[in-house]
């Protein structure tokens, strides 16, 4: 029997919300759908947390150091209810990532979830401009591989998915989903994020599952503008689909997206696929450790 696991990426609209009832409302109804339509795992998008900062009394809604502070104090609020819908609905959760106290800042940290109520956490680890120079969150020292009765997962969220070593080590350890939860407010952010998140997949031969936020939050200084769509994409290989593009959604549009993940065809890949990528990856270390520079006139 083939090894499947069904994700379900979030296309995650930020929204103003009344009050904790709502978000906590809107929250439920998104986890109902997904693990409703058959979803073991389920992927919610970095940041996707900083919309609660609307539940706080002025000024912190619109004040980017405010709302950090202010989501931070209230994620073990936030986790509770993410604790309670997993042990629910007998799923994993990737909870939308948020800022956490760590010293004297901040880092950006995802917490998976457990159907158990066991819980585990990956902080980003390399910075993007924005986060380092505006909001001072620092990154994290560590990646995680988190070994569930689904497989081994790892989380690389939004820019470190850009990166290829942390997916490299994830992938030596075993790791066959990837998790790229992401948050970007242009096309270009968006095609950044997805063009590492394919060249993981191709590069380690195995499955990266993204989930970016989407919508217009003009109140927040955060998350005003968010652009990207829900993905899962494969190596594009035997009889995986051409492009790699397992399942996508419609661009800009909340929604789920769903996926069978076949964790046998992806090893079928790595092991019988007409290339072998990650079999191969050393050798390019041999040619990298033998650099020449040569001046030609």
């Amino acid at each position: 029997m083939s090894r499947i696991v069904r994700v379900a990426a979030a296309q995650y609209p930020i929204e103003w919300l009344a009050d904790r009832q709502a978000w906590r409302d809107k929250l439920t109804r998104w986890v109902a759908e997904a693990a409703g339509a058959g979803a073991q795992l389920l992927l919610f998008p970095e940041y996707a947390v900083m919309e609660t900062a609307s539940l706080f009394p002025a000024p912190v809604p619109g004040d980017l150091a405010l709302q950090l502070a202010a989501v931070a104090d209230s994620i073990d609020e936030v986790d509770a209810i993410h604790r309670e819908l997993a042990g629910t609905y007998g799923v994993w959760i990737v909870a939308g990532s948020a800022p956490v106290r760590q010293g004297d800042g901040f880092r950006n940290r995802a917490r998976l979830f457990a159907p158990s109520g066991a819980t585990g956490v990956q902080d980003k680890v390399v910075m993007t401009r924005f986060e380092r120079e505006q909001w001072h969150v620092g990154g994290g020292d560590r990646l995680t591989v988190f070994d569930t009765p689904l497989g081994k997962l790892a989380i690389t969220i939004c820019y470190d998915v850009e990166f290829p070593l942390l997916a490299h080590r994830a992938a030596a350890a075993g790791v066959e989903l990837l998790l790229a939860p992401s948050c970007t407010d242009t096309a270009r952010g968006y095609w950044r994020v997805r063009t590492g998140a394919q060249a993981r997949a191709l590069e380690h031969q195995i499955a990266v599952v993204h989930a970016p936020t989407v919508g217009t939050a003009p109140w927040s200084p955060a998350l005003d503008v968010n652009v990207g769509a829900a993905a899962v994409y494969v190596p594009p290989d035997l009889d995986f689909p051409d492009d790699g593009v397992l399942a996508i959604g419609v661009r800009d549009q909340p929604c789920w997206v769903h996926a069978a993940v076949d964790l046998d065809r992806l090893a079928r890949c790595r092991r019988d696929g007409d290339v072998l990528n990650a079999r191969d990856w050393p050798e390019q270390q041999l040619a990298a450790d033998a650099l020449d520079t040569l001046a030609l006139q």
